[in-house]
């Protein structure tokens, strides 16, 4: 068996919602497909919510009302018997309701778990309705009943395990499941959600769970590149990655693949296919554990940066004085991507402002703290890429006049990462094209 994902953009129009069907039936081996919310309906999702949040009733029902309307014209174009049009009918007046019903109730963070679970509930029931309407047998398997994540929002692998094994023994008489990415259930029984980009993550984990043959990823761009395509013009798919590999590629920015999801893959030996649903016979990029070739693949951005730099003449050689620092950031649950040190400061950055205030309150204890915002982290990955001959000296060359803030060189043999202001990235990205790449 195995599991096929479909992105926001893959089932976001009538016709590509089509062309998936055309694709998970192509042959007769048994699947799991997951499928993402239509493109744009998470973001309009997240608007009401907001709205909703801030007292904005008439902006979120005004909201609601055009996505209703989207969904209304989405199925009349996919579909073409009135028998089916009318099931259609039902499912989105079913869940438009719901978000109508909201707004006689207190807003509250459960409540918009709720509302964001909309839009994979929606997707992969009119699929169900099309799939039906072409007499394609299959079976709408909900991910709540399965999915699950605990107090700390890490999945239980093992729960999913066993309860994915009793649905499909219990219907082994099906080939093919369709179900929602994104959406789970949290250690309260309530819905919740593995984040943004969490429809890779979940078909990861039913990988993982049923130990598939494969975890087939379907985008609109073909396989993993060794640049964004989005700021440069001319970039290239890698053929083979290994998990290591799309691991910091992952989670320095490359946003073809979140980054949760390649530990479930990994973990259990599951390849993962990136895929482009339209150009099906694009060979893309396979991950596996094996790297395939040494050197630099690839280049990746990550947006968003703040670094942060701790002062202490006093304290930083004095036993413990990192452990203290760190133990803020832990006790915040706030990763840190690159930190470097000196004889009197320890410099580095995170991702995550929600707790920032409350972080640098504390680290005030400690020393001097100084912050620089809107930074961008370049990462240059490739396998055993800091044992490659002139890797170094032909990357500075590359962006000799780009001020770079930060150097994580030789904490993974895998990745060499920058920190630069990010007006300089897309700059960086070009310049790193042409030098490392010669494109």
């Amino acid at each position: 068996m195995k599991v096929m994902k479909f992105g926001g953009t893959s089932v976001g129009k009538p016709e590509r919602m089509r062309d998936v069907a055309s694709l998970i039936t192509k042959d007769n081996d048994a699947k799991i497909v997951v499928l993402s919310a239509l493109s744009g309906t998470t973001n309009a999702l997240v608007s009401i919510s907001d709205s909703l949040a801030r007292g904005e009733r008439s902006g979120a029902l005004q909201t609601v009302d055009q996505l209703e309307a989207h969904y209304q014209t989405f199925i009349i174009q996919l579909l073409s018997t009135p028998e089916a049009i009318d099931k259609a009918k039902q499912v989105i007046s079913e869940h438009f309701e719901f978000l109508r019903i909201i707004f006689k109730i207190s807003f509250s963070e459960a409540l918009n778990k709720d509302i964001l679970a909309q839009g994979e509930l929606l997707s992969t029931k009119l699929f169900s309705v099309y799939l039906d309407e072409k007499g394609i047998d299959h079976m709408l398997l909900p991910a709540l009943d399965f999915m699950q994540i605990d107090s700390y929002e890490e999945p239980r692998i093992g729960s999913i395990k066993v309860k994915l094994s009793q649905i499909l023994t219990a219907n082994q008489h099906k080939t093919l499941f369709i179900t929602q990415g994104y959406i789970c259930r949290n250690d309260k029984g309530e819905v919740d959600n593995l984040k943004r980009g969490g429809s890779d993550y979940t078909a990861s984990l039913i990988a993982a769970a049923i130990k598939a043959d494969s975890c087939e990823i379907w985008t609109d761009i073909s396989g993993m590149h060794n640049n964004d395509p989005r700021v440069v013009e001319k970039t290239r798919a890698i053929d083979q990655l290994s998990f290591d590999e799309a691991a910091e590629l992952a989670y320095f920015g490359a946003k073809i693949l979140h980054p949760a999801s390649i530990w479930p893959a990994q973990h259990y030996n599951i390849p993962v296919k990136l895929l482009n649903t339209m150009e099906p016979e694009a060979s893309g990029t396979i991950i596996l554990q094996e790297a395939g070739s040494t050197g630099v693949k690839a280049v990746a951005a990550k947006d968003g940066i703040i670094a942060i730099k701790i002062k202490s003449s006093r304290m930083l050689l004095a036993y413990g004085f990192l452990r203290k620092v760190f133990e803020v950031f832990e006790k915040y649950r706030t990763p840190i991507d690159m930190i470097t040190t000196s004889e009197v400061a320890v410099s580095l950055t995170i991702d995550n402002r929600d707790n920032l205030d409350s972080i640098l309150q504390e680290l005030e204890a400690y020393g001097n703290v100084e912050i620089d915002d809107n930074q961008t982290i370049i990462s240059i990955v490739g396998n055993e890429i800091v044992q490659t001959t002139d890797v170094m000296k032909r990357l500075f060359e590359a962006i000799n006049n780009v001020p770079v803030r930060m150097v994580s060189y030789g904490g993974s043999k895998h990745n060499i990462s920058l920190l630069i202001p990010a007006s300089y990235k897309t700059e960086t990205l070009k310049l790193l094209n042409k030098g490392i790449f010669g494109l």
